[in-house]
């Protein structure tokens, strides 16, 4: 790849970066392309940390036999770790967008509300792992998930439109899904909105598919039973283009144009949306062409479709693990290294290491080497990696690169690491507490109980008794306001 300043790119796209870096390992791509492999379609769930709550006998028993080995032919498609991949994120860490539920697949007709396998994720309180659910979807919150912040599937997080973001079998319709045989080799196939839509926020610089949109409209009104006519696609939070799919008759492909008439909010937002993964220039192809990534780092699915196969890369010399950091102590140079499975200064007698740490205790100064292990220990150079893997779940490989820097065998002092492995097992008793239902909203909404309220959707009076994090969110004048306007 050639060199890049990181200046050059918009935030949105170092953001990507990091997620195809971190968030889906690729151990976990490899251990479920395994499972599904070989038709184990819970196993490939769990080596993605997706949760199944599908009870395929009790689908049969309440929808027929038919819905039910539809929905089993899916399961079997599914890679949920190509799910994971291509699945809603939020900036600026790139973590799953929270309180989604996500349709991936309809069964029925769209009159008669069709049963939908949907893939839900936590609300932002209970995302530790970064875990997502499967279930079903019958056209009302009841049953186990309750609980959910947004049980009913969104609209503008659709994927039933678009198999190929999750069902391997059809992966290769990535390239022409997303515009990128098309497009000229070397640059996006659109990045700016044409004229008489540019009313978007400035500060908004993602790149925008604009040259797919009158083809993913009609397949929108086509899935929905619809014809022809008006639909609406989401620029920024504040913002959206409310356009219209017209063709002289059926043998010629559809165009759009703005709507002349803009109708009324209300009216706006019935219009059918167009899905984000729809509206937008796939993050992988925006990538690639920026050269903040090689196609080798890519998903094998969709470098497949995406971009020809690297060569082979050049064997690049690395460390052993047992590689020697080296310390200025006492005018020589001296060696740090894992002996046992514990970074020790192998250049001091264990007799004299022991004499020193006792000399610590009582307050004396430490030698050199015993300093820089010591520091190695509490914030080591390697705390952003293993930062940003606990930050996406990765806590296996979160704990091998502190194994590998400090050995299996380490413990960790009070400091950043230790911190950061604390708050990160915290936080998983969280989710571990919001999936079995023992809490369903966020423990500082429950902290102030009000009894003379037994309406459990009350909303508390703001005191002195009101953890700050929670008075600041509902005083914050940033804050979303629904108020009638006269």
């Amino acid at each position: 790849m050639a060199p890049h300043f990181a200046d050059d790119f918009p935030s949105r796209l170092l953001m990507w970066q990091r997620v195809r870096e971190y968030a889906v390992p690729p151990s976990m791509i490899d251990t479920a392309t395994a499972r599904r492999a070989v038709g184990d379609w819970s196993g490939a769930c769990a080596a993605a940390r997706v949760d199944t709550d599908i009870d395929l006998r009790a689908v049969r028993n309440r929808h027929g036999t038919e819905v039910a080995a539809r929905l089993r032919a899916d399961l079997r498609r599914l890679a949920p770790d190509l799910l994971r991949w291509h699945m809603p994120r939020s900036a600026p860490d790139g973590r799953l967008r929270p309180g989604l539920t996500v349709c991936l697949a309809r069964y029925g007709s769209p009159a008669a509300r069709p049963v939908q396998l949907v893939v839900r994720t936590p609300p932002p309180w209970a995302d530790a792992g970064q875990r997502m659910s499967l279930s079903l979807w019958e056209g009302s919150a009841a049953g186990a998930q309750r609980h959910h912040p947004h049980p009913h599937p969104d609209r503008r997080f659709r994927l039933d439109l678009h198999r190929h973001l999750w069902d391997a079998g059809r992966s290769g319709e990535l390239a022409r899904r997303s515009g990128a045989d098309a497009a000229p080799p070397g640059r996006p196939h659109a990045t700016a909105l044409p004229p008489g839509l540019a009313d978007r926020p400035a500060s908004d610089d993602a790149s925008w598919a604009v040259t797919r949109w009158a083809a993913e409209a009609e397949l929108l009104f086509r899935a929905e039973g619809r014809p022809r006519g008006a639909f609406t696609v989401r620029l920024g939070a504040r913002s959206r283009a409310v356009l219209e799919l017209v063709a002289p008759d059926d043998s010629h492909a559809p165009a759009f144009r703005p709507l002349r008439d803009v109708p009324p909010p209300r009216q706006a937002a019935a219009l059918p949306v167009l899905p984000e993964a729809a509206a937008r220039v796939l993050p992988d192809l925006e990538l690639l062409r920026a050269g903040l990534v090689a196609a080798g780092r890519l998903h094998p699915l969709v470098a497949a479709a995406l971009a020809e196969p690297d060569p082979a890369p050049a064997a690049v010399p690395t460390p052993a693990p047992g590689d020697p950091h080296r310390v200025e102590c006492r005018g020589a140079v001296h060696r740090i290294a894992l002996r046992d499975g514990v970074l020790t200064a192998i250049d001091h007698d264990p007799a004299e290491l022991g004499r020193e740490e006792l000399l610590v205790a009582l307050g004396g100064p430490a030698l050199p080497c015993v300093r820089a292990i010591d520091a190695v220990h509490r914030d080591p150079e390697a705390l952003p990696a293993v930062r940003e893997r606990l930050l996406h779940g990765d806590i296996v490989g979160a704990l091998a690169v502190v194994e590998g820097l400090l050995g299996p065998g380490a413990v960790l002092p009070d400091g950043p690491l230790r911190q950061e492995l604390q708050s990160a097992a915290a936080r998983r008793v969280d989710h571990g507490r919001f999936r079995s239902g023992l809490v369903t909203v966020h423990p500082a909404a429950a902290a102030v109980p009000d009894a003379g309220h037994a309406d459990v959707h009350h909303r508390p009076r703001l005191d002195r008794r009101v953890p700050h994090d929670l008075q600041r969110k509902h005083t914050s004048r940033d804050r979303p306001r629904n108020v009638l306007m006269r």
